[in-house]
């Protein structure tokens, strides 16, 4: 049990600790400290160690199966924990939620099915940016979220116009940010604001991602089966 591997099972741990800290008044009556602050914090906290664990491993050559089998587990985990907070505190459209867990199951399904094939498919760049883009969004939305619900006419709805700068909240902010005369309260409309929108990105590459890796799967599965001659030509050829 090397530190890498130590850090991937703290995030682990942080996970329930996210929950409890964002669904329950633990945070507020113990601590004295708003709960969207400190979920901010564990989660920033949490996904630091997810780049410092492969780092070190990297580094100081401690790469084992145990950092390849829990890493992703973690997070995911974690991604998966926050998305679901976010549901039930009306800050995230179910559905795009479901669209990205289903779509990490669908992945890790097919990654571990391909590799008991001896088939590696490796993370690709779109996969990358909809893990950074979800990061954006938890965290923009636990900002808009800190003294309560943003302060937006269109909060809560499961499909958000496309067009902002037609809610007259999101309007005034930016007008406040380019006058340098930003309040809380237009920082926590940005926040909602740029969450939402990081949540479409996060959306849009999820489904992306999937069919690149089902594309890519089943073309290299096709030219192995191509190049392997099957039990009936290698007969045909030993005569």
């Amino acid at each position: 049990m090397n530190l890498p591997n130590l850090l991937t099972l703290a995030r682990i741990f942080l996970v329930p600790l996210l929950v409890v800290i964002l669904l329950t008044s633990v945070s507020e009556d113990w601590l004295g400290v708003g709960r969207y602050v400190l979920a901010i914090i564990i989660f920033i906290l949490a996904s630091l160690t997810d780049i410092l664990d492969g780092y070190l491993a990297r580094r100081n050559n401690q790469v084992s199966d145990f950092g390849k089998l829990f890493d992703p587990i973690a997070d995911k985990l974690l991604i998966s924990a926050a998305l679901i907070a976010l549901v039930e505190k009306h800050l995230a459209p179910a559905w795009a939620v479901v669209i990205i867990i289903g779509r990490e199951f669908a992945v890790t399904g097919l990654r571990s099915f391909a590799a008991s094939e001896g088939l590696i498919i490796s993370a690709q760049t779109i996969g990358k940016i909809k893990m950074w883009a979800q990061c954006v969004a938890i965290v923009a939305l636990l900002v808009a979220a800190a003294n309560g619900n943003p302060p937006v006419s269109n909060f809560g709805w499961s499909t958000p116009t496309f067009r902002f700068w037609q809610v007259p909240e999101v309007h005034q902010a930016f007008v406040n940010l380019i006058d340098l005369s930003t309040t809380t309260d237009d920082w926590r409309v940005l926040g909602y604001t740029i969450g939402r929108g990081a949540l479409w990105i996060a959306v849009i590459t999820a489904v992306w991602s999937m069919v690149d890796y089902f594309r890519y799967f089943f073309a290299r599965n096709k030219s192995r089966t191509i190049k392997s001659p099957t039990a009936h030509q290698k007969f045909l050829q030993n005569e």
